[in-house]
């Protein structure tokens, strides 16, 4: 099978079957981000995404689910996408939905009548990594676009019935900055269909550009007990209906819950890590644990 580059995906996609249908992160330019900087984007022919197709059953049995690889596979064009589809229905039988990383941007090019024949293909749960739903971050950030076009394009996958994973990038902001990410992330989030948020905390990558910025002393990091009172913050703001996941290494503490129903208990297990662990084990556990 053909991987440009190392299979990357969230932990609950473990048990997922790979398929690579774009390489490397047609954005490639956000300041925190150290992953495909060796790698030059392209869309895969879908000659060679078929003849991956064939080999699935042998590396992965009979999978229910396929991640689409790499930084975003739903840059693929809608007519590579759906064909796709078609082609592992034919030779992979099992797979019942379809999902990868995706950006905001992917989807622009999209129809909403697009985007739900595509989730009645088997599309489901793309991750989409919108990161903050604030317009200072975003651009301080170099995402490469607005809330404005963030809230345009999800509300355009729930319009299609398509729901999706989205994520909360804890610290996002820096020191001093975490109340307005929490709050407009949550804002942004509103009314979306969205299964599943996971979150995870800033660690800064040598070699990234917000890395390169702290040791100029353009950017400060947010404190530990400050990234997890923005966390405390974002799930008092949060009106989704959905499960929040905290299961990446940066961040320390592991819960699966939906929410709101235990959005009260989360916020005091909080305050308990807050009150009991303190901000230099916190510290610890970040340097000990340096992936973004």
């Amino acid at each position: 099978m053909h991987f440009t580059s190392e299979i990357n995906r969230p932990p609950f996609e473990a048990r997922s079957a790979y398929l690579q249908v774009t390489s490397g992160c047609s954005h490639n330019r956000c300041t925190f981000c150290g992953y495909f900087k060796d790698t030059a984007f392209k869309r895969s022919p879908i000659e060679e995404i078929e003849e991956d197709i064939k080999e699935i059953p042998k590396f992965f049995g009979a999978p229910e689910r396929i991640f689409l690889q790499a930084a975003d596979g739903f840059a693929a064009t809608y007519d590579t996408l759906m064909r796709t589809a078609e082609l592992l229905h034919k030779y992979v039988p099992s797979v019942k939905t379809i999902g990868g990383y995706a950006r905001i941007d992917d989807f622009i090019d999209k129809s909403v009548e697009q985007l739900r024949a595509m989730h009645d293909v088997g599309y489901s749960d793309p991750y989409i990594g919108v990161e903050s739903g604030d317009d200072v971050i975003l651009e301080r950030v170099h995402k490469g676009y607005d809330a404005k076009t963030a809230r345009e394009q999800l509300e355009k996958l729930t319009a299609a019935g398509m729901p999706i994973i989205a994520n909360f990038l804890n610290g996002l902001g820096g020191k001093d900055y975490g109340l307005s990410h929490a709050q407009l992330t949550a804002k942004l989030y509103e009314g979306i269909n969205i299964s599943m948020i996971e979150v995870s905390s800033l660690t800064l990558i040598k070699k990234t550009n917000l890395y390169y910025q702290k040791t100029k002393g353009k950017f400060a990091e947010a404190g530990e007990v400050e990234r997890l009172r923005e966390m405390q913050e974002f799930l008092r703001r949060l009106t989704n209906r959905t499960i929040f996941l905290s299961d990446h290494i940066s961040m320390p503490f592991f819960v699966k819950a939906p929410v709101p129903e235990k959005t009260p208990e989360i916020i005091e297990a909080i305050d308990r890590i807050i009150d009991e662990i303190g901000e230099e084990r916190l510290r610890t556990h970040r340097e000990l644990n340096p992936i973004m």
